[in-house]
Parts: structure tokens; C-alpha cells; sequence
């Protein structure tokens, strides 16, 4: 160990990140070091149990300001995926000091960034044993860390990966046949296994219902196809649609659907109808989104195709409210 050495050195971000701008400047002057410093670190990081917890402090506060300044990549935490790390709660505790450093240098987003171009967003749970790799196990223990920021990523992640597992296997199951009742099932059961809200399961069958056919290029038969295929499937979407929200995100997905789809662009209406008549919308949803909630692609043409509709339901609703005033 030399005289200038980042162990020997004071257990501040202000001391630790001059030894960061020593390995820095050398780097910036030599390139050719660049990797080798790279692979030296993936290294000392595999062999985080040779050091004191004093000295795996420091090395954690030094890589996170390194790969806070750029001077790293955030592929050198692979390392920290090493069993024997984990099993001893080292690759958590080292981890949790060196995100702390890093977010002191820059920011959340730039650390969830440098994750996420590392292919790192995915693995963090593999911080912990087998047992504890949860979402509500890595929440807590980054959130007592101080780290809610990652916390709060993770449970993103996780969401998105979800949808996406879900989606496929719906996607699957539709283009299969499977009977509604099946899919329902499955669905609820996703729902209740991932903590999933209707609200975002709603748009996932939409796009899988409207994926499942090979539409007809000739607009004035791609209506037809369409209400054929999407009366078979109301069922489905009106379990998923109980809630007023739910309803209106099906609204917009639809409007979108048929704005970016230039063949669907004169079905609007009809599928919005078809919909209503089947209990998968109801008089409320429909009027929120015509007053309101719509979205802005289409906009016009869209409201246009609506209008006698929607007047036809607001003189229902108004009929029905004398009626009830006379009785």
C-alpha cells in the first residue's frame, strides 16, 4: 500500500472523489488505460471480501463517483452478482454505498439511465440471495438506504416487464382461440399474481384483440370485419372495463387505433356503438370522453362522426330524468 492511497484516505465524498479525479485525469491523458482500468476494477469488485468494511466503503464511494463522471462503465457491477457476494449480504451493502455516491455526483435518471444501457435495469433484484429477490424485499431495503429514487425504478421495471410477459402470453392465447372464460381467468389471476389494476390491463387486450386479425386493406370492408370480430370479443373487454377509468383508456386506445390506422378511420363511431349496445361502455364513459377526455389525435373527425350519437344519449338521459321527477 502506497502513501497516497484511497483506503488510507478520510470517509468523505469531498476526499474520496480527489482520488476519483487522480484516476480521471490519467485516464482522460491515456487512453489506452481505459480498459485495463475497467477490468482491474471488475476485479477488486469480485473480491469485495478481502477488504475491511471500511475499506469496501471507500471502494464503493470511488466507483460510484467514476461512474458518476463517466469514467466507468456500469457493467463493472456485474461483479457484484458473484454467489459468494450475495449469499454474505456484500453485493447489497457495497451497492446501496455506491448509488448513494453516484446520485451525489449526478442524479436518479442519470443512474437509471447508465442501468438501463448496461442492461442492468433488469438485474437488480440479483443483488439478493434467491429467497429475498422480491420487489417488496429490494423496495424496503433501498428505501431505509435512502435510495427511494431506485426503489421507485425498480417497481417500474418490474411493472413494464409484466405487461410485456402478459401481453405475449394473451397475445398467444387469442391468436389460438382460446375460449373467453380461459382468458378471463388467466387475466385475473395475472392481475391479482402482479398487484395489476383493470386500468392497465384494458389497453394490453385492446392491442392484443386488434392484433389477432389480418384486416382487409379495402375501408369499406375493414368495418364490417372489424365489428364482426370485435362483438366477439365484448365479452372480454366488458369484464375489464368495470371502472369509469378503465372505460375511458379504452376510448382513447380505440381512437388512437383508428387515427393511426387510416382503414379504420370511418369505424370509430361504429365500434364506440357496438360497444355501448354490448355493456362494455356506458352512457357516462362515452359523454366524459366526447366532452373532455378524448385524446387529440383525430379529434375532429372523431367528435363529427360522434355527434348524433351523443345527442341521441343525452336526450335518453334527459327523458329518463323527467320521467323520474314525474313518477
Amino acid at each position: 500500500m502506497t502513501n497516497h492511497c484511497v483506503f488510507s484516505a478520510n470517509e468523505d465524498h469531498e476526499t474520496i472523489r480527489n482520488y476519483a479525479q487522480v484516476f480521471n485525469k490519467l485516464i482522460r491523458r491515456y487512453k489506452y488505460l481505459e480498459k485495463a482500468f475497467e477490468d482491474e476494477m471488475k476485479k477488486l469488485l469480485l473480491f469485495l471480501k478481502a477488504f475491511s468494511e471500511t475499506e469496501q466503503t471507500k471502494l464503493a464511494m470511488l466507483s460510484g463517483i467514476l461512474l458518476g463522471n463517466g469514467t466507468l462503465p456500469a457493467t463493472i457491477l456485474t461483479s457484484l452478482f458473484t454467489d459468494s457476494l450475495v449469499k454474505e449480504g456484500i453485493a447489497a451493502s457495497f451497492a446501496v454505498k455506491l448509488f448513494k455516491a453516484w446520485m451525489a455526483e449526478k442524479d436518479a435518471n442519470s443512474v437509471t439511465s447508465s442501468l438501463r444501457k448496461a442492461n442492468l435495469d433488469k438485474r437488480l433484484l440479483e443483488l439478493f440471495p434467491v429467497n429475498r429477490q422480491s420487489v417488496d424485499h429490494f423496495s424496503k431495503y433501498f428505501t431505509d438506504a435512502g435510495l427511494k429514487e431506485l426503489s421507485d425504478f425498480l417497481r417500474i421495471q418490474q411493472s413494464l416487464g409484466t405487461r410485456k410477459e402478459l401481453q405475449k402470453e394473451l397475445q398467444e392465447r387469442l391468436s389460438q382461440e382460446c375460449p373467453i372464460k380461459e382468458v378471463v381467468l388467466y387475466v385475473k389471476e395475472e392481475m391479482k399474481r402482479n398487484d395489476l389494476p383493470e386500468t392497465a390491463v384494458i389497453g394490453l387486450l385492446w392491442t392484443c384483440i386488434m392484433n389477432a386479425v389480418e384486416w382487409n386493406k379495402k375501408e369499406e370492408l375493414v368495418a364490417e370485419q372489424a365489428l364482426k370480430h370485435l362483438k366477439q370479443y365484448a365479452p372480454l373487454l366488458a369484464v375489464f372495463s368495470s371502472q369509469g377509468q378503465s372505460e375511458l383508456i379504452l376510448l382513447q386506445k380505440v381512437q388512437e387505433y383508428c387515427y393511426d390506422n387510416i382503414h379504420f378511420m370511418k369505424a370509430f363511431q361504429k365500434i364506440v356503438v357496438l360497444f355501448y349496445k354490448a355493456d362494455v361502455l356506458s352512457e357516462e364513459a362515452i359523454l366524459k370522453w366526447y366532452k373532455e377526455a378524448h385524446v387529440a389525435k383525430g379529434k375532429s373527425v372523431f367528435l363529427d362522426q360522434m355527434k348524433k350519437f351523443v345527442e341521441w344519449l343525452q336526450n335518453a338521459e334527459e327523458e329518463s330524468e323527467s320521467e323520474g321527477e314525474e313518477n
